[in-house]
């Protein structure tokens, strides 16, 4: 435990100091603010760091001084709008690195590259070959956005449907793929690979930044190929022991036989079949029927409603949740209209609150977008602070050796 040097005020009275650390752990955690305060802010002058970091003008002046020699920062223009003579403002270096953020469906990749800002500098999207390696398909996307911008490939963050392993292995129907995926595209782009359920990193961007930030817990249900849930609890993301937390397409409903999936492609088609609706036609085709009033269309999607608030009524019962969040063609205004009115039956039961995802269909890429940036700085300052400090003590041995030299 860490003790504090205590001084006696003039009315004897005893004040708590903090004991002086080492300067480089001291220089570590200013270098740290400082660069998280300019990936957040952007460009910032020495006095608008001093303001925001709270540091004194000294140890600002101090780290940007070891940045600065490291290449970590870069001047950033003047600031004319303050009185007084105009003031050079800093930021990120532009060509620290970047990091791929890429959602995967079962018909599509798409890639966005950022920098540790969390700024888009690349963006492509391509649908999979009907035969071809989908690492090779998601490598040829990544090199598109990377020819576009100059700087390293630091990482990757994908967001693939179905259930991943706490060691970034997939799970299907066949069984988990032992992290097979996630090496192979490692050494395909050459940089480390972390593989993430994408229903959770839809909650987590509605955690950050959309719906649920203001919520202490909610559960997010995304409809698309199929039924996924993401669960916050208390502010945390849960996953569960091995992954499979929030796969709620199987969660039992009567009448469906143990093991039948609640909602998905394949259910919605036979569910069109029995409202003789053409079966191909796809999902949205139906909501958007729906909304126009059409009878059979209005029933299907009233018998998926009903799907869903059950489903969001297993989950209270269990979790309790402050709400539910609907998000990829659950929150189609058809659907919420029908959701909401099954949930209005069961108010006196079982009380629940739903809304509509701030992102719609790009909820799981938004949420690789972010983890992708937050990696990114993480990655990079810790590779900063140390190699700066590693520089500037070269430098001051250099100069003692210079002085000792002289005498």
């Amino acid at each position: 435990m860490c003790h504090a040097e205590s001084d006696v005020d003039p009315g004897g009275n005893l004040m708590a100091r903090p004991l002086a650390g080492p300067q480089t752990l001291l220089r570590t955690l200013n270098g740290r603010a400082i660069l998280e305060t300019l990936a957040r802010r952007g460009p910032l002058t020495r006095s608008e760091l001093v303001g925001e970091t709270g540091l004194s003008r000294t140890a600002v002046t101090q780290v940007l001084r070891m940045f600065e020699s490291s290449s970590a920062v870069a001047a950033a223009g003047l600031d004319r709008d303050t009185r007084g003579p105009a003031a050079g403002r800093v930021a990120l270096h532009p060509q620290l690195g970047f990091a791929a953020a890429v959602h995967v469906d079962p018909h599509a990749a798409h890639v966005v590259l950022v920098d540790p800002t969390g700024t888009v500098r690349a963006e492509q999207h391509g649908a999979f070959p009907v035969q071809g390696d989908r690492v090779e398909h998601i490598a040829a996307l990544v090199e598109a956005c990377r020819s576009a911008v100059r700087g390293p490939l630091v990482l990757t963050v994908v967001a693939v449907p179905g259930i991943v392993t706490a060691d970034g292995g997939i799970r299907d129907d066949q069984g988990p793929d032992g992290g097979a995926f996630r090496a192979s595209l490692a050494t395909r782009l050459d940089c480390p690979v972390r593989v993430e359920n994408d229903v959770n990193l839809a909650a987590l961007a509605e955690l950050t930044e959309g719906s649920g930030a203001e919520l202490a817990s909610f559960a997010l249900l995304l409809l698309d190929d199929g039924l996924g849930a993401g669960i916050v609890i208390d502010g945390v993301l849960h996953r569960g022991f091995s992954g499979v937390a929030g796969e709620v397409m199987y969660v039992p409903q009567t009448p469906l036989p143990i093991g039948a999936p609640v909602l998905g492609e394949d259910v919605v088609q036979d569910l069109a079949t029995a409202h003789g609706l053409d079966p191909e036609e796809p999902l949205d085709r139906h909501l958007d029927a729906a909304s126009a009033g059409d009878e059979a269309a209005l029933a299907l999607v009233s018998e998926m409603g009903r799907r869903l608030a059950y489903v969001a009524g297993t989950i209270a019962l269990v979790l309790d949740p402050e709400a539910f969040v609907l998000s990829g063609y659950a929150a189609h205004p058809a659907l919420v209209d029908a959701v909401a009115a099954v949930a209005e039956e069961l108010a006196a039961q079982l009380p629940m609150r739903f809304t509509v995802s701030s992102f719609g269909p790009e909820a799981p890429l938004v949420g690789a977008v972010d983890q992708a940036a937050s990696a990114l700085r993480a990655t990079v300052f810790s590779q900063l602070v140390p190699s700066a400090e590693r520089r500037t003590g070269r430098r001051a041995a250099e100069r003692r050796v210079l002085v000792e030299g002289g005498r």
